[in-house]
């Protein structure tokens, strides 16, 4: 299939879909595809489905009668049978459009699914049996059918444990949200201070800029505090809401302000399930279930420790909830106020930076290690990459570690630790921050859970480094400072 020029990137999923389109091996497939909103999932289907002259159905919140009218009317448009369709369930729909495969193999695509469901909970058992591996209506189709909705709990439901499609699926394609570079390169943002501070905010979700900003992007590293002004704290575009949107989305999240307090929780810093608790005034078994709702949501994310057993942390997944939560719910009010944006921006900064910015880019820093990273650089291929503390028990106190890259154990060796790192946004780096990297290694080698003997020591700055420690880098073997350009791939 023949990616559209207009379509940015995704080479990876479109390669996904082309190989799962266009097998001409006979027998109907099912295919599942998910991610979270505002990805570009239903672009990247629809242009497959234009691709291959294939049938795409979007469905709405709406009755079951109504979508088997709607679905009905649409195959009618697509086909133009003698008589128009009229479907009476389920298995007569699925069963036509296994017949549109008949000849060649074809792309069908239900767009939305889980509203479906919610309206009709034996869908995909229906699906289920017409999938069964010797029905002849199977057997005598090539359709390739691609089920697909953006509610992230129910579609990592569909296929697991004893769920009815478990089994039947030949593709599972996740629709995640750009990195940092490519973000960079999406936003048309050529300088990396600039590229970062917008990706703290907006992310890597393509339709923040092509529909929400309407193509607005910071002209330049000037140009930043108006832009979001003018964008992200502009009652007037569709960025302003979008995080409450996100949230109300969501089928599972039923009581949205206990999942609005806990992000929040986790915003202000309590990163830990005891530390939510304590924010919120409750009992760390009261807040057990909507924190593993908003897990299975994709909005909150699950950090194990490091260096210490059963103890996660939590981070927010999505920046935007993030920016949200730190900036404009605690003064909602005023933003609501048109001409306000300025004011609370110009106040809000410093927290902006220590709130937002700081933690999100020692994510990048760790996605960097993990993801882009030369595996001759830290020393070997990373298995994960994490953060934690590190206790020091004769001086009774713990020292954080932003990025520690765990690599692959051998045989029954301890698994070798790459390297540890810290991560700062503001500083600029110099010899103390090695010499504390330097002990936190040694207390690391006591504890003899990781293999340190080739543990390589990484400074990621933002704010760059001091002759003393571009002097230490030179002269051991063992030092590596980051900075942005190569955190971007432009150094």
């Amino acid at each position: 299939m023949r990616k559209p020029s207009e379509m940015f990137d995704r080479d990876y999923e479109w390669s996904a879909l082309s190989r799962f389109i266009t097998d001409e091996q006979p027998g109907a497939t099912l295919g599942v595809v998910s991610g979270r909103r505002r990805q570009g999932k239903t672009f990247l289907l629809d242009a497959a489905c234009r691709a291959e002259e294939g049938f795409y159905f979007g469905a709405t919140e709406a009755t079951d009668t109504e979508s088997l009218r709607r679905i009905s009317a649409a195959l009618t448009a697509h086909v133009r049978p003698p008589t128009p369709y009229h479907f009476a369930d389920w298995s007569e729909v699925v069963d036509s459009l296994l017949a549109l495969g008949a000849e060649r193999p074809v792309p069908v695509v239900i767009d939305e699914f889980p509203y479906l469901v919610k309206a009709n909970p034996e869908l995909p058992s229906i699906i289920q049996e017409a999938f069964r591996p010797l029905r002849e209506q199977r057997a005598s189709s090539r359709t390739r059918m691609l089920l697909c909705g953006s509610a992230l709990s129910f579609m990592g439901r569909l296929l697991s444990g004893n769920a009815p499609l478990r089994g039947r699926a030949g593709l599972e394609l996740v629709v995640r949200p750009l990195d940092h570079r490519l973000a960079a390169e999406f936003w048309d943002i050529t300088d990396p201070h600039l590229a970062m501070k917008v990706n703290a905010i907006v992310g890597g979700t393509p339709a923040y800029r092509r529909e929400f900003a309407r193509g607005d992007s910071p002209s330049g590293p000037e140009d930043f505090d108006d832009w979001v002004v003018r964008t992200v704290l502009n009652p007037e575009t569709p960025l302003f809401r979008e995080a409450r949107y996100l949230l109300a989305e969501e089928p599972d999240l039923r009581d949205t302000a206990l999942y609005l307090s806990v992000l929040g929780a986790v915003t202000d810093g309590n990163a830990t399930r005891g530390g939510i608790a304590s924010h919120m005034e409750r009992k760390a078994t009261d807040i057990a279930h909507p924190i593993n709702v908003l897990e299975d949501a994709g909005l909150l994310h699950k950090d194990s420790d490091a260096f210490r057993e059963n103890r996660p942390t939590y981070r927010i997944s999505e920046p935007l909830i993030a920016f949200y939560h730190a900036i404009m719910r605690p003064v909602w009010d005023q933003l609501e106020r048109p001409g306000s944006a300025s004011r609370v921006w110009q106040a809000s900064r410093r927290r902006f930076v220590s709130n937002v910015l700081g933690p999100h880019f020692e994510q990048v820093c760790r996605e960097w290690a993990l993801h882009h990273a030369d595996p001759d650089l830290l020393g070997g291929l990373p298995a994960r990459v994490g953060h934690g503390i590190v206790h020091d028990t004769r001086a009774r106190t713990g020292h954080e570690v932003d990025v520690a890259i765990v690599g692959i154990p051998d045989g029954s060796r301890r698994p070798p630790l790459l390297g540890i790192g810290e991560a700062k946004w503001n500083d600029t780096m110099g010899a103390a921050h090695i010499e504390r990297l330097r002990h936190i290694r040694e207390l690391i080698a006591r504890g003899g859970r990781y293999d340190t003997e080739r543990t390589r020591l990484f400074c990621f700055s933002g704010g760059g480094f001091n002759d003393k420690a571009r002097a230490e880098a030179e002269t051991s073997h063992d030092i590596r400072l980051i900075d942005l350009p190569t955190l971007y791939g432009r150094a």
